[in-house]
């Protein structure tokens, strides 16, 4: 048998070698034949038989299938066909050796053999020296998957894989190791074992500065924003060595030369010098050249904008120090989708195709002259506006949302606002809105848009169980904020519950041994379908049960005695475009019956009878955060209401100051007599003047009258990459028209804790102020009745709180971030002890998580540095736990 040909690595290369070889196998050559017939170079043949030998798992006719060499076909020996087979299989990197035999000839036809040596096949990967949970991170980023043929590339790319990245990480002296070792479990596998020995991340012990005399060391280290020298108080940047970051930061440092004049500076060198294994130092050499100031200005090309609108927007005056950076900014900013510069100005009115180019056209001395070159090119307009990915959201609620329609302008800051309103909705991840500008056409001055959005659950359910009041407490709420009322009789539109149509349906349930609470709210945002008209509905019913605890000490509750709230409210609210396209106008008409049976807890005077309360609100709003509703990083959002009722006192033909002079004077008896007559006389009188108090502050109250003042105002603030800073304040109001009525005893405010009402008696606002034990900032009077001190209900606060957040995860599935907070704020009994500037404070931090089926859950800790109003309360309030459940964002 004679070995035509074989293809190692070190063996052929082409037909060259190829010839060369089978030469040297004849000359050489000791096999005898038992034909006399001798091999003849370069003679074509009838390939008589192909044999393949050394397979162990692949099956032989699919080897020569793939060779592509037919039994019967002419072959030259040596020529094309065989380093063509050769090749062929070593592409497919399945084989570490291939070989071509000839076994014997007859006549003019000749039989090969082709032998083979498999590659082996990865059975299992180990992985030593990283976390558990990062390992499937390294089979996955490295494709190490099981039947992976294993090579020698492989294993040479899987070691420069790892230990680049952990170099970029920090570990300059990261090794790997990588092994493998014969797996008798499968024919021809074997196992890869992956040593990975990271070290310790190399710090920069110093950063020494050479060449610099304008700017300062400490300024040139400042602007290294991500390389940083070794210090004990570092926390928030570290001082590891990345080389990408590095070398991102020498940028960084020309362009602190570029923004002070120095448009020449350059970096000479810039090395490190390797101190130990654990430490490094960095010596970087500058040349800052001199320093430069603009000279003249001109534009060249534009018709759209004069001179003066230009310069306007370019801010740059002649004589100003040069900034090559900030000259950058004003021609297009790429950090801000909405900043105020040239192309942004051109871009936002139709021209997309325009170009602007800043040229120095000379430099005389020390001031360096520009020209703004532009081409602003053919106005363009939207052709095409589409939207992908909305799977269960109908298409007309996007396209009533969306600020670019087909024949308008083209305009960017209209597309930032369609992502913007489009965030806004919930029904869509606001990280993943894409706007894609397709099918740009510069001669014809059309574009189109498509809008590629993924879904996020737009529906939560509440089901919550506590121990509080007394017994346990079940909550059960639904809420549906992409409902489809239109669909409510189409049973197939029932996936679980009609949807897409951008309305919210909500239902809500809470109930204990003590109390009830039932809720029903509707919103249509869009009424009629034509403008954006907010329609809301409500219905409610509270009922709280008399409690008392009996000689055991256990609470009994007596369901025939117990007060009761009903309410009704229906209201519409309108965007508008004055001042701008943010604000918007509310109105809203509510009534609510207070009905008392027999049950007086303090917070009422009065516990037979009712109450009406026929009010309407005013209310003016502007919201501009953004692009997300969950973490907003920008913009603001403030609401003033004004809440108000007839004055039925002027028209009522009632005496108030008498009843008030007479519920003073048996207020003042009562006091005198308290809350343990001393004889039957005594008690007699007591019974007769609560009897008679009672009725007097029903007649009072029968008829609500007031009116409520509330502002509350969120900023957010981008500082760096997505910290946000959120600024707040609020302030509310409660007074009354006839000061011998006097405030009501509802619709109070009740400051301090976490914020949640789980359920409201009276229309009170429950204010959040962490740090503090829920509503313990609210002020306390003396019942007359029980001679006790007992909540009443601010009727003014204030409060001012700073948050800082931080994003950990904003995915669809589940948003979290990370806050510390600083608030302050407090409650009063009047406007005359009202003191804006006696705040009650605390500080802490926090966690939100979002998720869509469970709404906004979080946890904070807050300590709270003053004491709280309770009666007998002394020192700082401490640390306090706030579980947060649904609460606005």
């Amino acid at each position: 048998m004679e070995k035509l040909a074989n293809n190692s690595i070190k063996d052929i290369k082409n037909s060259t070698q190829l010839y060369l070889k089978l030469l040297l196998l004849l000359l050489f050559t000791n096999q005898s034949f038992s034909q006399d017939t001798s091999f003849e170079d370069g003679k074509s043949y009838i390939l008589g038989g192909l044999s393949v030998t050394g397979l162990q798992s692949y099956n032989e006719q699919t080897v020569k299938t793939y060779t592509g060499l037919r039994v019967g076909q002419a072959i030259t020996i040596p020529g094309d066909e065989i380093s063509a087979v050769i090749k062929k299989l070593w592409s497919l990197e399945l084989f570490s050796n291939v070989e071509i035999y000839y076994t014997k000839i007859e006549g003019d036809k000749i039989f090969l053999e082709l032998n083979i040596l498999e590659r082996p096949t990865l059975s299992n990967v180990t992985v030593y020296g990283v976390k558990k949970r990062k390992v499937e991170d390294i089979i996955n980023d490295t494709d190490l998957k099981k039947g992976k043929k294993i090579t020698e590339s492989l294993i040479a790319n899987t070691k420069n894989y790892l230990q680049n990245k952990y170099k970029k990480q920090g570990f300059l002296n990261a090794k790997v190791n990588i092994a493998t070792a014969a797996d008798t479990s499968g024919t021809n596998t074997q196992s890869m074992v992956i040593n990975v020995k990271k070290g310790d991340k190399v710090k920069i012990r110093k950063i020494v500065f050479e060449g610099n005399e304008k700017l300062t060391d400490k300024r040139l280290a400042k602007s290294l924003k991500k390389t940083k020298k070794k210090k004990i108080y570092r926390f928030w940047k570290k001082s590891k060595y990345i080389e990408a970051d590095y070398k991102e930061d020498l940028s960084s440092l020309v362009d602190a030369y570029a923004e002070r004049g120095y448009r020449d500076a350059r970096i000479l060198s810039d090395t490190f010098v390797k101190v130990d294994e654990n430490n490094i130092d960095l010596k970087i050499s500058v040349e800052e050249g001199d320093k430069y100031y603009f000279g003249d200005i001109n534009f060249v090309g534009n018709s759209v904008y004069t001179d003066r609108q230009l310069s306007q927007v370019l801010g740059i005056r002649k004589g100003a120090t040069y900034n090559g950076v900030l000259l950058k900014k004003r021609i297009a900013d790429d950090t801000k989708p909405d900043g105020e510069d040239l192309t942004n100005l051109y871009q936002n009115n139709g021209y997309l195709f325009s170009s602007i180019n800043p040229v120095e056209v000379s430099a005389i001395n020390d001031t360096i002259n520009f020209e703004i070159r532009i081409i602003e090119g053919k106005e363009t307009f939207l052709d095409h506006v589409t939207v992908s990915g909305n799977d269960k959201t109908n298409d007309h609620v996007i396209f009533r949302e969306l600020r670019t329609r087909p024949g308008q302008k083209y305009s960017k800051d209209n597309i930032v606002r369609s992502i913007r309103e489009l965030g806004q909705l919930g029904f869509f991840d606001a990280e993943q809105i894409v706007p894609d500008i397709q099918n740009p056409d510069p001669n014809a001055g059309t574009v189109d848009i498509k809008y590629s959005l993924v879904e996020s659950g737009s529906s939560q359910i509440e089901l919550q169980g506590g121990f509080g009041g007394g017994g346990f407490i079940g909550t059960l709420g639904l809420s549906f904020s992409n409902f489809s009322l239109r669909n409510i009789f189409n049973g197939e539109a029932y996936k679980p519950v009609p949807m897409g149509d951008g309305q919210t349906f909500a239902l809500r349930l809470q109930a204990s041994r003590t109390f009830r609470v039932y809720s029903l709210n509707f919103a249509e945002p869009w009424l009629g379908g034509r403008k954006p008209v907010r329609f809301n509905f409500s219905l409610s019913r509270t009922q709280q049960f008399a409690t008392n605890f009996n000689n055991q000490g256990r609470l009994d509750v007596d369901r025939d005695r117990g007060f009761s709230i009903t309410g009704i409210s229906a209201g519409l609210a309108k965007r508008v475009q004055w001042p701008d396209d943010f604000f918007t106008i509310s109105h809203s008409l509510s009534y609510q019956l207070y009905d008392f049976n027999d049950f007086n807890n303090g917070l009422f005077n009065f516990g037979n009878g009712s109450s009406n309360s026929l009010s309407y609100t005013f209310g003016i709003s502007r919201s501009s955060q953004g692009p997300s509703r969950i973490f907003p990083l920008t913009g603001s959002n403030f609401e003033l209401t004004a809440k108000f009722t007839p004055p039925y006192s002027l028209f009522s033909g009632k005496n108030f100051k008498e009843i008030r002079t007479t519920i003073d004077e048996t207020t003042e008896r009562l006091f005198e007599i308290g809350a343990t007559p001393a004889n039957i006389e005594e008690q007699l009188e007591f019974e007769e003047l609560s009897d008679e108090l009672e009725r007097l502050e029903e007649e009072r109250f029968k008829l609500l009258e007031f009116y409520k003042i509330k502002f509350k105002g969120d900023w957010y603030t981008r500082l760096v990459d997505k910290l946000v800073l959120r600024s707040n304040a609020e302030f509310g109001f409660l007074g009354s028209y006839n000061n011998d009525i006097g405030n009501v005893p509802f619709e109070r405010f009740f400051v301090g804790g976490d914020g949640l009402g789980n359920f409201t008696l009276d229309g009170r606002d429950v204010v959040q102020l962490r740090g503090y034990e829920n509503s313990s900032l609210t002020p306390f009077i003396t019942n007359p009745i029980t001679n006790r001190q007992e909540q009443d209900g601010g009727t003014i606060y204030n409060k001012f709180s700073l948050e800082l957040r931080y994003p950990l995860t904003l995915k669809p599935s589940a948003s979290i971030y990370a806050l510390s907070f600083l608030e302050a704020g407090n409650a009063f009994n009047n406007f005359n002890e009202y003191n804006p500037f006696e705040l009650k404070r605390s500080a802490g931090v926090g966690l939100r998580i979002f998720m869509p089926a469970f709404g906004l859950l979080g946890i904070d800790f807050g300590y709270g540095f003053d004491t709280d109003a309770r009666p007998g309360s002394v020192g700082p309030s401490g640390w306090q736990t706030h579980f947060i459940i649904g609460q606005q964002f």
